[in-house]
This record gives C-alpha cells, sequence and structure tokens, in this order.
C-alpha cells in the first residue's frame, strides 16, 4: 500500500463534497482536541510517557482521516480546509509547548512559524482567506517527518535506556522535517502569488 495518497481508487477523480458529519472530518476534530490534552500532560503532569501516545494518536489520524476520504468517497470542502489548520495548530502548540518544557530550543519553533506567518501574509492579502491550494508531497512529507520526529524527541525524555540514539534519531528526522518544510513554503509561496496575481488580472477584465 503507498503511503502517500493511500486509498486513492485509480480512474476515479476525488471529490470534494459539501459535507460536514464524515468520519474524516471527526479525525481531524479529534486531532484539534489532542493539542490541549498534550499541552496539559507535558507542562502540568510532566507525563512524558501519555504525551507521545497523544502524538501518537494525532500523527495517525492525519494518515487514517486522508485515507478514509478518498476509499470512501469522504473527501469535503470542509475537510480540505480544516486538515491542513489542524496539523498546523498541532506542529505549532506542540513546538511552543516542547520550548516552554525546555524541550526544544525556541529556534526551532521560529524555523515553523516563520514560513507559516510569511505565507498566512500573503493568504490574506491575496484571498482574505483560504487559497485553496492542492497539498503538495513536499508538504505531505514534511508533516510526516515532523509529527514523526516530535514524539521520538519527547519519548528521548524518558529513562528507556538509549534516550541518546532516541534523541539523535529524533534530530534528523525533525531537520530534514525542517527542510523540507521550508521547501515546502518556498514552492507554496510562488503558487499563492501566481494565483493572486492571476486572481488581479480577472478581476480588472485583463488578459
Amino acid at each position: 500500500m503507498k503511503f502517500i495518497g493511500a486509498g486513492s481508487r485509480p480512474g476515479r477523480p476525488q471529490v470534494d463534497h459539501d459535507l460536514v458529519f464524515t468520519i474524516p472530518n471527526l479525525l481531524t476534530v479529534v486531532r484539534f482536541m489532542g493539542v490541549p490534552l498534550f499541552i496539559w500532560l507535558v507542562l502540568a503532569q510532566k507525563e512524558y510517557g501519555a504525551a507521545v501516545v497523544v502524538l501518537a494518536v494525532m500523527a495517525s489520524t492525519d494518515w487514517v482521516d486522508g485515507y478514509i476520504a478518498r476509499r470512501f468517497d469522504q473527501a469535503s470542502k470542509l475537510g480540505r480546509v480544516l486538515d491542513p489548520i489542524a496539523d498546523r495548530l498541532a506542529l505549532i502548540a506542540v513546538a511552543v509547548t516542547l520550548v516552554i518544557a525546555g524541550v526544544v530550543h525556541w529556534l526551532y519553533l521560529a524555523a515553523l512559524v516563520v514560513p507559516d506567518a510569511v505565507l498566512l501574509t500573503m493568504t490574506l492579502f491575496f484571498f482574505r482567506g483560504h487559497p485553496d491550494l492542492p497539498v503538495s508531497v513536499v508538504g505531505k512529507v514534511r508533516t510526516g517527518l515532523l509529527l514523526l520526529g516530535t514524539p521520538m524527541l519527547v519519548l528521548s525524555r524518558l529513562d528507556t535506556g538509549f534516550s541518546t540514539e532516541l534523541f539523535v534519531t529524533a534530530w534528523i528526522v525533525l531537520g530534514l522535517g525542517l527542510i523540507g518544510h521550508w521547501i515546502a513554503a518556498y514552492n507554496y509561496f510562488w503558487a499563492i502569488l501566481r494565483k493572486g496575481r492571476m486572481q488581479a488580472q480577472h478581476g480588472d477584465g485583463t488578459a
């Protein structure tokens, strides 16, 4: 089974329906709910083991909801907007939490936030809302790497006997994820710029 685009059926293009109550959207809501639970476990309870479980569930829902949406024709316009928002909220909120907890340096958070802040500014300037751009393969891989590396980094805080190995591996995965994050942001930057200019030209009635 392929990892990226799993569940898609050859010859049947994906259609985003006007649906709200779908299993993929429910799983996205679960991902939203996992954010405050993770923050509470790390900052209030210092329960890193339980926090890793929460991160693992959040990461798995990111793949499962996409699979179900494609396999069972439950893709929706709402999910197309909510899913990337849930990913960004999870990644940034988790990073902020780990900075506060002293697990990562604030530069890691900056590396996540700066590209998203630039893209958000451009999106609001050109579209006043969601740009409705397809998610790139680089963006999907980036999200997967960051969602994989983060629980590994948290797990390295536990006395497992191989914490150093986990720590090093986690940062290799996170480093690759950050590189993908900036590459994806670069691609989205130009995609937003092109679409925004085309929209402005059509709005002015020019070719």
